[in-house]
């Protein structure tokens, strides 16, 4: 073929990045009764994170608002009861207290799940950020019936 008679198409593809306000937030309840901890984790880190959204942008904060009821009915599997250690440490010298998961349940019964979604959520500010929208609850009653939450079975 002679240069004159090539005719070039140009494709263009463009991407469509969504802005803050373009997202549309919703509300979840999850009922954590008789739920693996890891695997219930893990549904609800996604959903923080909007990534069950076609508009999932990974540097923005997509997700929606989820509401877990029963905390303290979560189950763990094999002997993690007794040998799963959580860890805080004050700053001080001598600050570092740790707890077994069922000591860690008895005395704060929603802390388990919180710090299960939160080992699944990116560090820093927008990991901050997104686990704001995490409403952890040990009854089975919230304070949030006036968003109308949508049921997610786990």
């Amino acid at each position: 073929m002679l240069p004159e008679q090539v005719e070039v198409i140009m494709l263009t593809r463009t991407t469509k990045f969504y802005g803050g306000s373009e997202f549309k937030r919703e509300w979840f309840v999850v009922d954590a009764k008789d739920a693996t901890l890891g695997r219930l984790a893990v549904k609800i880190a996604d959903i923080l994170q909007g990534k069950h959204k076609p508009t999932f942008t990974p540097n923005l904060d997509a997700g929606d608002f989820v509401i877990v009821v029963n905390a303290d009915k979560v189950r763990l599997t094999g002997k993690k009861w007794t040998d799963k250690i959580y860890h805080h440490y004050s700053g001080y010298p001598g600050g570092l207290k740790s707890f077994a998961a069922e000591k860690l349940l008895i005395k704060h019964p929603d802390k388990l799940v919180y710090l299960a979604v939160q080992g699944m959520l990116p560090n820093g500010p927008l990991g901050y950020k997104i686990l704001r929208k995490l409403k952890v609850y040990a009854a089975s009653e919230h304070p949030h019936k006036a968003q109308t939450p949508k049921v997610l079975e786990v």
